[in-house]
């Protein structure tokens, strides 16, 4: 009898310990401003840092001395408006580019390092702005009507503990 309750408690902990191993020490850490998400914009591959929270958008690009030649910044605001931009202690010259709430670019502007020129959009239905080094979208031949791919903004929204859904852009994905 001895024996079959040594087996038992054997068995038992060696259960309890394999469904302990199963489950992750810890989970997985949400993404920041600072991870890169992999898109594909006009056809070609980018990779862009999400700003999603209002201290994130103010701060943006401001101090970096350079972006790789396909980096960026995806700025996604929660519902649409008429878009403002300038560049306040950003030394690098970039382009700005519009998008409507289904992911169509619109408009597109350059902008000089430390201007602090309001860029201000003629539309007041857009609800993201992707910054880019200063050319990106005239040498990659990227113009308005080029649509972000939703699947890969929502992967990347996720990944920082947000959804399209939470920005009404769930509704703009699905109407496309």
């Amino acid at each position: 009898m001895k024996n079959v309750r040594f087996l038992l408690v054997c068995v038992t902990l060696l259960l309890v310990s394999g469904c302990a191993r199963s489950q992750p020490d810890h989970p997985a850490a949400l993404k920041t401003v600072e991870d890169y998400f992999t898109f594909r914009l006009g056809g070609h591959p980018i990779r862009l840092q999400i700003a999603v929270t209002q201290p994130e958008m103010e701060h943006g690009l401001m101090e970096r001395r350079g972006l790789g030649r396909d980096d960026g910044m995806l700025f996604v605001f929660s519902k649409p408006q008429q878009m403002s931009f300038w560049m306040h202690d950003t030394p690098t010259p970039l382009d700005v580019g519009f998008f409507d709430p289904a992911g169509k670019l619109e408009e597109i502007y350059q902008m000089q390092p430390f201007d602090e020129t309001t860029t201000a959009s003629r539309s007041t239905d857009l609800q993201l702005a992707l910054e880019m080094n200063e050319g990106w979208f005239s040498d990659n031949d990227v113009k308005p009507d080029a649509q972000l791919d939703f699947t890969e903004l929502d992967a990347a929204l996720k990944a920082r503990g947000f959804d399209l859904k939470m920005f009404g852009l769930a509704e703009a994905a699905g109407a496309r």
